[in-house]
């Protein structure tokens, strides 16, 4: 069982965020639980890499002396596994928001669909979702686009090592991505549509691995709760 002294000199939790929690939820929670186990006024803990609430998966608590490692964290690259809904786009990229466009798909082919992946591998421009955490003049874009604001947003360089299509079965088409910091994976679900002639959202995401953690070895955050701080 962890101590107190464990927990200020740095630690770093493995959690599986759940979908429909947000990664702030998440930071709460265990923070909440570890000054109440250890009757502490503060301690810190944080996130290195924010999850959609439509997203599960891996997710890096620091706390601590190790909070001091977010950035490295962050930094490394990812893995995500996910859903792909063709014909469609949303104002998201996601399904969190409602569908405002409809396209064809006859002509999507598994052949065109594979050939079309190859396109997004390697070093890549990208345009971030208006829906996003990103700020301008100091205000979050979601808030912006949540007023029916739209801004230029620059397109930024990413990396994509890795873009394979595991299953189709359409209009859905799941896969397997890895990326560097700083990728959104909606953006890349609505590119992909658009480079297919198309439209398409995000509808399924879970990030499965950070540099070298794997999901595999989290747990969720109440189940992480029972084990270490109840």
């Amino acid at each position: 069982m962890l101590t107190v002294e464990d927990f200020k000199n740095g630690q770093v939790l493995l959690i599986d965020k759940p979908l429909n929690w947000t990664s702030f939820q998440v930071v709460n929670k265990i923070r909440w639980h570890i000054r109440q186990k250890f009757n502490l006024k503060k301690i810190k803990v944080g996130h290195a890499g924010t999850l959609d609430p439509l997203a599960s998966g891996l997710l890096i608590i620091c706390t601590g002396n190790f909070t001091k490692k977010i950035d490295e964290y962050q930094g490394q690259i990812k893995e995500y596994i996910g859903e792909i809904t063709l014909g469609a786009t949303t104002p998201s990229y996601d399904m969190e928001t409602e569908l405002n466009e409809t396209f064809k798909t006859e002509h999507i082919s598994e052949e065109l669909i594979h050939y079309t992946a190859k396109q997004f591998i390697g070093d890549i421009e990208q345009k971030p979702p208006m829906f996003s955490a990103l700020k301008k003049d100091g205000v979050r874009l979601y808030d912006m686009a949540r007023e029916g604001k739209e801004i230029e947003i620059p397109v930024r360089k990413i990396s994509i090592p890795e873009f394979e299509i595991t299953k189709i079965d359409l209009p859905k088409i799941e896969f397997r991505v890895v990326c560097s910091k700083g990728t959104y994976i909606r953006s890349l679900a609505y590119d992909f549509g658009k480079a297919l002639n198309s439209g398409a959202y995000l509808s399924k995401l879970r990030r499965t691995k950070i540099g070298k953690f794997n999901v595999e070895n989290a747990l969720e955050p109440l189940k992480y709760i029972e084990k270490q701080l109840s």
